[in-house]
């Protein structure tokens, strides 16, 4: 792989939780995209992200948001599954699990409309 940053070639296990997070984010957007092409314009209109967002720091996070959210503005439904309380801000159509001794429970928490 090439780092862009420093042009230097770099080998993937030196990259940090939020850059393997990013390239991982990344690589499944781009097949997405090649998938839907390939399977005669097919639209694949929701993708889940499952964790991996406790990895970045504040402006890599604010970046990866950014990048989903556009996703969703052009009309894909996008499901995060995160424990990061900062999202919870940012994200105003939540479905939270809750767990406690006798089970668990689910509970609807919606912003916008607010």
């Amino acid at each position: 792989m090439v780092d862009e940053w420093t042009g230097q070639r770099r080998d993937t296990a030196t990259l940090s939780g939020g850059e393997s997070f990013m390239a991982s984010l990344a690589l499944a957007l781009g097949l997405a995209d090649v998938v839907q092409q390939e399977a005669g314009g097919v639209d694949i209109e929701t993708l889940f992200v499952d964790e991996g967002f406790g990895s970045l720091d504040e402006q890599s996070l604010e970046q990866v948001m950014d990048a989903l959210e556009g996703l969703r503005d052009g009309g894909r439904v996008v499901g995060l599954v995160s424990h990061v309380a900062e999202m919870k801000q940012r994200i105003s159509s939540q479905l939270q699990v809750i767990k406690n001794r006798n089970g668990s429970t689910v509970r609807i928490v919606d912003t916008s409309a607010a």
